[in-house]
């Protein structure tokens, strides 16, 4: 597998889904089939939200906000959770970053 060359992924990142991947829920975790590698993974519960809530494109920090509110979680700790995470979907190219104009 090729790893992409990421530029580090910060609070005010703005990230997206890639299209072309099918999701479906199964008893409340989120699983997907990605068209273009031709994998499946199975997000869970919390990764599912943060799927869900990278639907339209948002900053890692509104992501975050999001996420500790819905969650009842400390900021330190969703970053350290999710950020990691994120850099996965983007290794493996399920999500993009959006470029500002």
């Amino acid at each position: 597998m090729k790893i992409l060359n990421v530029d580090k992924l910060t609070m005010e990142t703005t990230i997206v889904q890639r299209p072309g991947n099918i999701i479906s829920d199964m008893d409340g975790e989120t699983v997907m089939m990605s068209i273009e590698n031709g994998k499946y993974y199975n997000l869970g519960e919390i990764g599912g939200a943060v799927w869900k809530n990278l639907s339209i494109p948002i900053t890692i920090g509104d992501l975050i906000s999001k996420l500790t509110s819905e969650f009842n979680v400390e900021i330190s700790e969703c970053q350290k959770e999710v950020i990691p995470f994120l850099e996965q979907l983007l290794n493996e190219r399920l999500i993009m970053i959006e470029k500002s104009i």
